[in-house]
């Protein structure tokens, strides 16, 4: 071994001080006239040596951590580097040189990253284990274009990223660095060095595993998990959504039960949703956030389920216990905005990166947080693969789309001045149209059978319209398939928060709904945001007393499960749970104990659910025809002094349901109601005032008669019994 020349001194200095775009031009070896020079940078070492088959040579120190020679070689041998850190031959360790290996990521995945336009972003961004050049290690990979300089640090170099510079893959702004003998369960960051030459430490945007808060480094993980969910992901697309049983339980799956992991939590809650018969269950944003309080909405980590609650293989292995209970998976998504915590995405190579670059965009006025740049497009590559990893590799059924309204409109919270119009002039973010329809696109065909749904909370035209169909507006449709029907949610609640008695001065709240109800793909939402920050618990809005109270409850979910479009109720208003939910507690399941006085009301309740959700399966009537005109037609929508509502549903087949909800006190007898011209009888199939439910007990044992006496404008009617504060349901005998 003789000494080699040295490097260039800015190179030297670029390469110590973690600016250099090329470290492995410097590093490892390379042929030079007459043999092979070899460089390694190993910080804090006594001493290095090449070591190969018959061969030992100590590499000469170059101070600083570097040591380099020459050996007279005449071709390049698979080498080791034998790394002296302590004084004896027992501090001694034999390893592969990262230098040596070529880049690990592909020329295609470069252009597709290039492009914006790489559909599974995870499988080439992130930390992956894998065996490179015949050896076992993990490829770090990170998108950080303005950067001078990117290295690698965690638990196996003590955080100290020197001898781990990365290299860059040119224009695409990938850094990449193959680091053998690195596997599972490695904890690390990025160590990046801003333009300005100041150096953040961050945690990797792609990481599909974390720390758990309030740590916040990225997890090198590799999914084993088997599943046995086959015939649920076969079987889910044979069936439009629009057109199916669609009733969603709203979970926050920290506080559903406290204290429980996603593997204990899938030996209780598919049980739990499928003995109440909903077909999915909605989680409230499952990716890593460092603030519990955010309940999941302000997130850090896109692509690593949190890990509260165990690892990626156990949420996993929650999805498909619930998919084996034949319970279908949507989960909360927040491409809306993100966080400032200076470890993770904001200004991530210290410069604008996620975010625009105007501060008056980037800023979201709500929440303390950034919004993204839907018009780059390596943002909305982040975001748009981001929906389909969680929809390919944890199987989820479908995605709630979080705060929509906030993306689509430029003056969203703002005031005059705080915003800028678009090209043409308008309020309208294109930007986030052209992302939000891309997504959707992307979503529905390389995931069949799953549904994405918008909270939208204003009337922008065509949310869930084909993305190619060209609306009023001039806009294509968003794509979704499905919208939260905020309207209905507003008004309905507003009805039924007031007393009875001037709940006729407000009858219009409970039918303008239908006004409207056609122009999208609707879900009937009493979700989470309703039960906190003073607005209450479902039960505790109505007027009354405590039976009042339950029984309003009981007869507005009667009616709600009726009223065109899917239905989803938050965890703890199906047993009517007098509290607002609070994330600390969850769900007040004490009430159903035999010990408390009322456990029987709260199981009433909890027992009409179950049944709403038997029955409703089975009457094609209330959802097969969701989103036709014609498979609703009121029967008496104008009679606000009974504060009465009854309206028809019909199935594929013009087979109908009669709903009648009865919004006062008292019982109102000898009710005529008009019914569609045929002979048969009719059958109460359901009546919210049913004893075992907690209420009085006015039901009809019997067939109601259909007579021949015109009424609403129908040539028959029957006579019923209409139950106090209750909806009673009737199907042809």
């Amino acid at each position: 071994m003789r000494d080699a020349a040295p490097p260039d001194p800015g190179e030297r200095h670029r390469l110590l001080s973690g600016s250099h775009h090329d470290p492995h031009g410097l590093l490892g070896a390379h042929p030079a006239p007459g043999g092979v020079l070899f460089r390694t940078l190993r910080p804090f070492a006594r001493s290095v040596a090449v070591v190969a088959d018959g061969l030992r040579a100590e590499l000469i120190s170059e101070a600083d951590g570097l040591f380099a020679g020459f050996l007279p070689l005449s071709e390049m041998p698979d080498y080791r580097l034998a790394v002296t850190y302590g004084e004896g031959d027992g501090d001694t360790t034999t390893l592969h040189d990262p230098y040596r290996f070529l880049p690990a990521l592909g020329d295609l995945d470069l252009y597709l990253i290039g492009e914006g336009r790489h559909e599974q972003l995870w499988h080439a961004l992130g930390a992956h284990p894998m065996t490179h050049q015949g050896v076992a290690g993990t490829r770090f990979t990170v998108w950080a274009p303005n950067a001078r300089g990117v290295r690698v640090v965690g638990d196996f170099n003590c955080w100290d990223g020197t001898g781990f510079p990365m290299r860059s893959l040119g224009s695409s702004g990938v850094w990449e660095l193959f680091l053998p003998g690195i596997g599972e369960g490695t904890l690390y960051k990025f160590e990046i060095t801003r333009p300005d030459g100041s150096r953040t430490l961050r945690a990797d945007p792609m990481a599909r595993r974390t720390e758990c808060p309030p740590c916040t480094a990225s997890v090198v993980t590799a999914s084993h998990h088997s599943w046995d969910d086959q015939d649920w992901m076969e079987h889910r697309a044979d069936r439009r959504v629009d057109q199916s049983p669609f009733s969603v339980y709203e979970v926050h799956l920290p506080s559903w039960r406290l204290g429980l992991t996603y593997r204990q939590l899938a030996e209780q809650l598919p049980a739990y949703v499928k003995e109440l018969g909903f077909t999915h269950v909605e989680l409230m944003p499952v990716a890593e956030h460092p603030f519990g309080g955010s309940w999941g909405y302000q997130v850090t980590s896109y692509y690593a389920p949190t890990s509260r609650l165990g690892t990626p293989d156990d949420f996993k292995y929650l999805v498909d216990a619930l998919h084996r209970a034949g319970i279908g998976v949507l989960v909360d998504w927040v491409p809306a905005h993100f966080p400032k915590d200076e470890w993770a995405l904001a200004r991530f190579d210290g410069t604008p990166l996620y975010e625009p670059a105007d501060p008056a965009r980037a800023e979201h006025p709500d929440w303390g947080t950034l919004e993204f740049d839907y018009g780059r497009r390596e943002v909305r590559n982040f975001l748009v693969a981001n929906a389909v990893y969680w929809c390919e590799e944890f199987h989820i059924d479908g995605l709630r789309v979080d705060a929509v309204a906030s993306m689509l409109y430029l003056d969203y919270s703002r005031e005059d001045g705080q915003w800028s119009p678009n090209e043409y002039g308008g309020r309208e973010n294109l930007d986030a149209v052209a992302f939000l329809q891309e997504m959707n696109a992307t979503v529905y065909r390389r995931c069949p059978g799953v549904v994405t749904i918008a909270e939208e909370s204003t009337a922008w035209d065509g949310v869930t319209r084909a993305t190619h169909h060209t609306g009023p507006g001039g806009f294509g449709g968003l794509g979704f398939g499905l919208k939260w029907n905020m309207g209905w949610m507003h008004d309905s609640l507003g009805y039924m928060q007031h007393d009875p008695v001037h709940r006729k001065y407000h009858h219009h709240e409970m039918t303008f709904s239908m006004v409207y109800a056609y122009s999208e793909n609707y879900v009937l939402p009493i979700s989470h945001d309703e039960v906190v920050h003073g607005k209450r618990s479902l039960v505790t809005k109505m007027p009354g007393d405590w039976w009042q109270r339950r029984a309003n409850h009981r007869a507005y979910l009667g009616f709600m499960w009726a009223h065109p479009g899917k239905q989803l109720l938050f965890m703890g208003q199906e047993f009517a749970q007098g509290a607002e939910w609070s994330e600390e507690h969850g769900p007040e399941w004490w009430l159903m104990d035999d010990t408390y006085h009322s456990a029987g009301d709260h199981r009433g309740v909890r027992d009409l659910v179950r049944d709403l959700n038997r029955v409703y399966a089975g009457q094609p009537a209330l959802w097969e025809r969701d989103t036709d005109p014609s498979g609703f037609a009121w029967v008496e929508g104008d009679a606000a002094e009974d504060n009465v509502f009854a309206f028809l549903r019909h199935d594929a087949f013009g087979n109908p349901l009669l709903c009648v909800s009865n919004f006062s006190p008292v019982v109102r007898h000898d009710y005529r109601i008009g019914v569609p011209d045929h002979d048969a009888g009719w059958q109460e199939i359901l009546n919210t005032d049913a004893a075992r439910y907690g209420g009085s007990g006015v039901t009809h044992p019997d067939v109601l008669k259909a007579e021949a006496t015109p009424w609403q404008g129908r040539a028959r009617s029957v006579v019923a019994v209409l139950p106090p504060l209750a909806t009673v349901w009737f199907r042809p005998a």
